[in-house]
């Protein structure tokens, strides 16, 4: 796709958390540029107070929507026939539909119908009915998560000196300072089955058992005679297959590092097909 394909970023906002805001632009500025840039939700609502500003810092029209009854979600409908509208307009190449609700599902394949090209953006807990539907789905959580993981690992450093000086304190022998230790460890145990909770939430719904047998399928079915296959192929291939698979869910950044990780291939720079040049190919073992 070319890089200045237009897109509508049009985002549920009773689904969607704000945090999410940058990663949301930023996504997509690599598939194309967004030239509308809409969101959907009940300003009225105190809940929708904390956009205000992140709305006029990224220059996002937000659309106003009553809810007319309670447990209606009128949201969806506004949504969806604007979606229609920019659609006939003929003034985009793509859509990205952020949210995490199946509500958008037959959207997502309409607009798929008419030949454009669909981005979803959701929370771990979206369904696979509306991320099959469209043609590429990615965790905003996931990415949220790999994003405030760098920090931490900047400040480990700095946290080691201040354990160091706590030291000399707990040495001082008082019999006061035993059951005060006890607590203290008693504190860490919840906090590891918190991080064991967030790890479960963040796993992407497309397992890793399952990209490894496709992959094993599709170098298989598509190397050339020498059993090799360019990495480039093998990555398009697999986003066909599956919408929301991103390396970046299994922790990796690029495409060839997350293959040498499975110990399955072997990876070669080769020139075929009268390149010039050298590129990333794969073979099974």
């Amino acid at each position: 796709m070319a890089s200045d394909s237009r897109f509508a970023v049009l985002i549920d906002a009773d689904n969607v958390s704000v945090k999410y805001i940058k990663i949301i632009l930023d996504e997509i500025s690599k598939d194309g540029i967004a030239t509308y840039k809409r969101i959907y939700g009940d300003w009225t609502n105190p809940s929708l107070i904390s956009w205000k500003s992140t709305l006029l810092d990224n220059s996002i029209i937000p659309i106003q929507q009553y809810s007319y009854t309670t447990g209606k979600n009128s949201t969806d409908s506004a949504m969806i026939i604007d979606a229609m509208d920019i659609l006939y307009s003929g003034r985009v190449e793509g859509f990205c539909l952020v949210s995490s609700d199946s509500d958008f599902t037959r959207l997502a394949a309409r607009l798929r119908e008419s030949g454009m090209t669909v981005i979803g953006m959701g929370e771990s807990k979206t369904p696979n009915s509306f991320i099959a539907a469209c043609n590429k789905f990615k965790y905003l959580d996931i990415l949220s998560a790999a994003d405030e993981e760098e920090p931490e690992e900047a400040a480990a450093p700095k946290a080691e000196p201040v354990k160091k000086a706590a030291q000399p304190k707990k040495a001082a022998p008082k019999a006061a300072k035993k059951p005060k230790e006890e607590p203290k460890a008693e504190k860490e145990k919840p906090a590891e089955t918190k991080k064991q909770q967030e790890k479960a939430i963040e796993e992407p719904r497309t397992s890793l058992r399952t990209i490894r047998r496709s992959l094993r399928t599709i170098v298989r079915e598509n190397s050339d005679e020498d059993n090799w296959m360019m990495v480039s192929q093998v990555g398009n291939l697999l986003d066909k297959r599956y919408p929301d698979f991103d390396v970046r869910n299994f922790g990796f950044s690029k495409l060839t590092p997350f293959l040498e990780s499975l110990d399955l291939f072997e990876i070669k720079d080769l020139k075929k097909d009268g390149n010039s040049y050298a590129q990333k190919y794969v073979r099974l073992k």
